[in-house]
């Protein structure tokens, strides 16, 4: 844990529907509920990934060093995201159409804040499949935000990012399926998700903005689906099982810019083994898991 009495250093901002950032400052950390819902979710949802990092990971903030958390709502007009720009949190409103507010989802506040951790951690590049596990971990530690605030235990979770993000227009229940992969959405106007849940349906993209660079958003499923099955396989808190030997080895060091999946698999299977031992049932778990999306080969 950080030391005694350290908590998040939240300033929540509103941009008022521009785009100009990071807008009026509405609440600060320990100040009380703005009455904005935008506003006093983002604060709440900035907090609960914060307790998740510092209780089960003893991480203080993103950089490990107590960095200030600073968010923006009210973000352009209709603007139907989330995202971090490097260096604060931006939400919009939804479009009202098909999104609603993105300051509801716990687990997409958490995914966007990780993309900070993993910045100041092994600064994966965003391209193909680095920049799809930099998605997944990502989803992975979104999910476990959302988890640790409800008191969920793996089995328990729902594994679905982004549920309650959809108007009752769209024939959907969340961005993205943990469990399944390809599952979350099929709708008239959004498509269908097209997220594999296997390296059997890995989509080989061109390396450009306009295939998402490579697939990031799509190919993320592949990592995802194996640390629900490994969370699941170990059983229990996902922070105290598969969370903590993802966090190992995105932070410990060595994981390579550049990983591909079967590199990060190594790494979470090296963590694994120096947590519990070589013949552990938590390393079996997770080579399981690898070996079933197809990113590991028979024995490992």
């Amino acid at each position: 844990m950080p030391e005694a009495g350290l908590g998040p250093r939240r300033s929540i901002h509103d941009a008022a529907g521009g785009t100009a950032l990071p807008g009026r400052l509405v609440r600060a950390e320990g100040a009380e509920p703005t009455g904005d819902p935008s506003a006093d979710e983002a604060y709440d949802g900035l907090g609960a990934t914060w307790e998740l990092y510092a209780r089960a990971f003893g991480r203080d903030s993103l950089d490990g060093a107590g960095m200030e958390l600073v968010a923006s709502v009210h973000y352009g007009q209709d603007f139907a995201n989330a995202y971090w720009d490097g260096e604060q949190m931006v939400f919009g409103d939804g479009d009202g159409v098909y999104f609603t507010s993105f300051t509801g989802a716990v687990d997409v506040i958490g995914h966007e804040l990780t993309h900070g951790v993993v910045q100041h951690t092994a600064g994966l590049i965003y391209l193909a499949q680095p920049g799809a596990l930099h998605e997944s971990i990502a989803d992975c530690f979104g999910a476990m935000a959302a988890q640790h605030q409800r008191g969920q235990r793996a089995e328990e979770a729902d594994w679905l990012i982004g549920a309650g993000l959809f108007t009752d227009a769209v024939q959907g229940v969340a961005l993205r399926s943990m469990k399944a992969p390809g599952t979350a959405y099929d709708d008239p106007v959004l498509g269908k998700d097209p997220q594999p849940d296997s390296m059997a349906h890995y989509a080989d993209l061109p390396h450009d903005a306009e295939n998402d660079n490579g697939g990031v958003h799509i190919n993320s499923g592949i990592p995802n689906r194996a640390f629900y099955l490994a969370a699941t396989g170990i059983g229990g808190r996902t922070e105290e099982g598969a969370g903590l030997l993802w966090y190992d080895a995105l932070t410990r060091g060595g994981l390579p810019r550049d990983a591909d999946f079967a590199t990060f698999a190594a790494a979470t299977l090296a963590a694994a083994e120096a947590r519990h031992g070589a013949d552990s049932a938590e390393r079996a778990a997770v080579a399981e898991a690898w070996r079933t999306v197809g990113v590991l080969e028979g024995e490992a």
